[in-house]
């Protein structure tokens, strides 16, 4: 790589940390791109060298995240869909999430702040929600496709689960939550709510 594009390369990677930081501590809205580039220590220029909007930036971080939630559950890799009525495949499933959002909250603040402020009018929200809750509902699609009777709608089920997730992580996560919730403690009993909504009565899930 030449120096030209290691130097772009540090920028980009330089205003999307100052954009974590400011967005968990103004909040999306709050920020300006001038606070993003005096937080980088950039030229207020050099931000529309790499992206056109503070949304577009935001993006780019949601596509981080998406990146790692893939490395992390390995889907589309060849491997086969996970058995969410499995205890252990179902609480790996939402251990990872929850890091993931625990690691990239104040994307997920800003993600939220930003739907909000379009309307629900926009259906930016549930555009969002299914997007992330794609391979969720791929594994809900294989469970129902190999007999298994969900209680509702695969897209519907992942996304309402989905749903749960990330508006328990925005409450309880970040460094001056009083909640004295431990990651165990939230993972455990997300495993047990949602396993025998999957799973049904009994925890047998057939049809």
């Amino acid at each position: 790589m030449g120096v030209r594009k290691t130097r772009a390369a540090e920028t980009q990677a330089a205003l999307k940390e100052a954009a974590r930081r400011q967005f968990a501590e103004r909040g999306y809205l709050n920020t300006k791109i001038t606070d993003i580039t005096a937080a980088a220590g950039r030229a207020t220029g050099s931000f529309y060298d790499h992206f056109s909007s503070k949304e577009e930036l935001l993006q780019a971080l949601l596509a981080d995240m998406r990146e790692k939630a893939r490395d992390q559950i390995g889907a589309g890799d060849g491997h086969p869909p996970h058995d969410l009525t499995d205890p252990d495949q179902l609480r790996e499933h939402l251990a990872i999430a929850w890091h993931l959002m625990r690691d990239y909250r104040p994307v997920m603040i800003a993600l939220l702040e930003s739907a909000m402020a379009a309307g629900p009018g926009a259906g930016e929200m549930w555009r969002r929600l299914i997007e992330d809750t794609r391979v969720l509902r791929e594994h809900l699609e294989h469970l129902r496709d190999t007999g298994h009777r969900l209680p509702g709608d695969p897209e519907l089920v992942a996304a309402a689960m989905g749903g749960m997730l990330s508006m328990l992580a925005y409450a309880l996560l970040g460094g001056d939550t009083r909640s004295g919730r431990s990651d165990d403690e939230v993972i455990d009993t997300l495993t047990q709510l949602l396993l025998y909504g999957i799973a049904g009565p009994g925890g047998s899930g057939a049809a």
